[in-house]
């Protein structure tokens, strides 16, 4: 047995609640025919910027850090600590290196085979504010292998975290890490050894990449040719990670199948959607978009991310489906760069999916040719050009007279519409485990949020914020909880027709509504929908609305209030939080 800290597949909602208790360790069961390895995180040092930090009281909400692993399709979650100067993180870690397949119990995989596993423990720091907010610190990638020519086979890293996006060079702090393998191994290596497999590994890494860059200049020098115009359409070959790194686009893409988290591709489309919002930050002026396109770790990690990282996670949650999905880069209006996603459904029909609202709208080009008998209608889409596509095997630059989408044809064999690249050199630099600097994607987790806890806890919160306001204004309030209580099948509806774009049972809802209020009196509703849980907040956005203000603010005779807030969980921290406000009064003429 291994004393262990808890084991978490799947993130645990943090308290933002200081610890003082020891912590407990766990035991947990080893299987005696798996290789494991056991990474403690034994405390922080050198995080400067909370050199001031005062230290929390007992049960005082303050500002924490969170250590997100991942390794081999495993996850892993520490428990928030108070932000400090020398942060206390205490956690194990039990990840699990090799299983032998069935019939080889007998012989363990030993040290020698797992020095050919290349796959890093990707670790990501996350700084929660008292508000919830949170804010990704750093992400690492740990190379755990040296632990294999370590005597006893234990070793103990300083690792030091740098910063992300403009702060990539910038020192974050130094985590203490301590690498134990289990069961032991029989035999080390040297660490001659493992130094000539990892040199080997960075050379081999290198040169496809190398390779590769010189192909890309290649293409894109051949593009050029095709039009000068080109140098103007957005066609990204590379793009920058949280850590600065250029890697090709096609990288940050891969089919993900979402187990049984997900059911339809619409579905998947509505997750994406509810995850957070956030440009990459700009330092400075310039007006210019700061790139940085995260690793899904970071993005699933923080919970929110630009419109590339919600654009490459809904592309690969729809291979992952079985559909041939695309990401197209192009502006907005206004030549704002945008990214989203486009399917080719077998028929030809193409389809464009706006990743941050999981909207749908399908492609009809104009032939610029025609003459213009009729008015042509405006396309429903915001896109207005389209400067290339990929996915993880494809790329496509567009070579069409004109980059603009309503007159773009889609017919990605026609190479003189659209110029395709080696799909063996994407693969050479893309595919997993081919390159060291392609990280390994993290499997999705289920979401740990009790929807009727939040969904009540949201819904008491904005009792008490609605009768303070009220009677701020000199108003009291009495609340009607049955009429509260209908208001629950419009939530639902609002919910399944943003997932499934049908909407249904509405007829019910407003004969209960007329039921509920009588003659001579008016209702008056107002839906509203958030992708965060602070009521706070979501109260002072929805007085912002004059429906709304009309709504919780109604004067009158005999006013009766209503609020009802539904939480639909999905994978992750993703939630689609819709309140509705409701009042009905005696109408006087």
């Amino acid at each position: 047995d291994v004393n262990e800290k808890e084991r978490t597949s799947a993130p645990k909602p943090s308290t933002h609640f200081v610890d003082r208790e020891p912590p407990v360790l766990k035991k947990t069961n080893i299987d005696p025919t798996r290789r494991y390895l056991y990474l403690q995180v034994l405390g922080g040092k050198a995080f400067l910027e909370h050199l001031q930090e005062p230290e929390p009281l007992p049960g005082q909400i303050c500002s924490t850090f969170t250590l997100c692993l991942h390794f081999r399709n495993q996850r892993f979650r520490s428990k928030p600590v108070p932000c400090a100067c020398e942060p206390d993180f205490h956690d194990g870690f039990l990840l699990e290196v090799h299983k032998d397949s069935l019939g080889d119990g007998s012989k363990m995989v030993d040290a020698t085979t797992m020095l050919s596993i290349c796959d890093p423990v990707h670790i990501v720091l996350i700084k929660t504010d008292t508000f919830g907010e949170t804010t990704l610190v750093a992400s690492y990638f740990l190379e755990w292998r040296s632990v294999l020519a370590a005597e006893n086979g234990i070793t103990n890293i300083a690792v030091e975290l740098l910063g992300v996006g403009t702060e990539s060079k910038v020192s974050v702090g130094v985590l203490n890490i301590r690498l134990e393998m289990y069961p032991q191994l029989n035999k080390t290596l040297s660490p001659e050894v493992t130094n000539t497999q990892f040199a080997l590994e960075r050379q081999k890494t290198a040169e496809k990449e190398r390779l590769f860059l010189v192909y890309a200049k290649q293409w894109w020098r051949e593009y050029l040719q095709i039009r000068p115009t080109h140098n103007v359409r957005l066609v990204k070959i590379f793009a920058q990670d949280e850590n600065g790194v250029n890697r090709p686009v096609c990288s940050y893409i891969r089919p993900l199948r979402a187990g049984r988290l997900l059911d339809t591709p619409r579905q998947a489309a509505r997750f994406v959607s509810v995850l957070g919002y956030e440009r990459a930050p700009v330092i400075g002026g310039g007006g210019g978009k700061q790139e940085q396109w995260c690793t899904l770790l970071a993005f699933l990690s923080r919970n929110k991310g630009d419109c590339e990282d919600h654009a490459n996670l809904l592309c690969s949650l729809l291979l992952g489906f079985g559909l041939e999905a695309f990401v197209c880069a192009g502006t907005k209006a206004k030549g704002v760069p945008h990214t989203w996603v486009m399917t080719c459904g077998t028929d030809g029909t193409i389809t464009f999916w706006e990743s941050l609202t999981g909207h749908r709208y399908i492609h009809r080009p104009i032939n610029p040719d025609d003459p213009p008998l009729v008015e042509q209608p405006k396309p429903l889409y915001p896109y207005r050009t389209i400067g290339c596509i990929f996915n993880h095997q494809k790329f496509f630059g567009n070579c069409q007279p004109s980059d603009a989408v309503e007159v773009c044809v889609f017919d990605l064999h026609d190479e003189s519409k659209w110029k395709p690249m080696s799909g063996e050199a994407i693969k050479s630099v893309c595919s997993p485990g081919t390159t060291s600097s392609v990280p390994p994607f993290p499997p999705l987790c289920a979401s740990t949020l009790d929807a009727a806890v939040a969904s009540n806890e949201i819904e008491v919160q904005l009792r008490v914020l609605v009768s303070e306001h009220r009677k701020d204004l000199g108003l009291s309030t009495v609340w009607d909880d049955h009429l509260s209580y209908l208001l629950s099948p419009a939530l639902a509806a609002y919910e399944l027709e943003r997932t499934t774009s049908i909407s249904a049972g509405n007829e019910e809802f407003q004969d209960a509504v007329r039921r509920a209020v009588p003659d001579g009196h008016t209702f008056k509703g107002f839906p509203i929908h958030f992708v965060y849980r602070n009521a706070r907040r979501a109260f002072a956005t929805c007085l912002r609305s004059p429906f709304c203000e009309e709504v919780v603010c109604c004067r009158g005779d005999q006013v009766r209030l209503a609020v009802r807030v539904r939480v639909f969980t999905y994978p992750e921290s993703a939630c689609a939080v819709w309140i509705m406000f409701a009042c009905k009064y005696r109408s006087v003429l």
